[in-house]
């Protein structure tokens, strides 16, 4: 199985990238975020990878940070969600958000994505909220907090996609409750000099 990559970004577009590794491009489809998270084409890249095999076809997942493909393969486990249905959630959803959905049981939220219902959206709920959901330092140490989450918000009610935003809130080190502080921080790294 392909675990990682490293090697230079060849092309780049809605669904992923191909990453040329000594001479061989790999075909890495990714979530919104991921590929808004890649260096510009010609540069080089380090991704997580997962293979996913099926009689008929053989994929190759990509996934900028540990986290993302941690609950890419657990959605994966979930009777009736695929990899497009698990990256289509990953790409509308951060996967601490789409975790701390989980931990509060709240599978109207998860039924928001594209592609998954709310039958479906139940069955996340129930077969990930054991692995995710207690009450643990798991769930602490994932769960946005409210500052963060409010910035999250306040950025896509002004029009940014799910993707700019996860990137722009990538890296923030401030105060975890301070949207404020949040909020500018994801303004600048979108460009709004603020």
């Amino acid at each position: 199985m392909i675990a990682s990559l490293t090697g230079r970004v060849v092309a780049k577009d809605a669904a992923g990238c191909v990453i040329d590794v000594g001479g061989v491009g790999f075909r890495v489809l990714m979530s919104t975020a991921a590929i808004a998270a890649l260096p510009p084409e010609g540069r080089e890249t380090s991704l997580l990878t997962h293979m996913h095999v099926r009689e008929d076809d053989v994929s190759l997942y990509g996934f900028s940070e540990p986290l993302e493909r941690e609950v890419f393969l657990a959605l994966l486990s979930v009777s009736g969600v695929g990899p497009k249905v698990a990256l289509a959630a990953l790409s509308s959803l951060r996967p601490d958000a789409l975790l701390d959905a989980v931990a509060r049981e709240d599978a109207a939220f998860i039924a928001s994505v594209p592609g998954i219902g709310k039958k479906t959206a139940e069955r996340i709920v129930v077969d990930l909220k054991d692995r995710f959901g207690g009450a643990g330092a798991r769930q602490a140490a994932v769960a946005p907090s409210s500052g963060l989450r409010e910035a999250e918000q306040a950025l896509l009610q002004m029009g940014f996609s799910a993707a700019e935003v996860a990137t722009a809130l990538q890296g923030y080190d401030g105060a975890l409750d301070d949207a404020e502080a949040a909020l500018k921080h994801g303004l600048r790294r979108l460009g709004g000099g603020v």
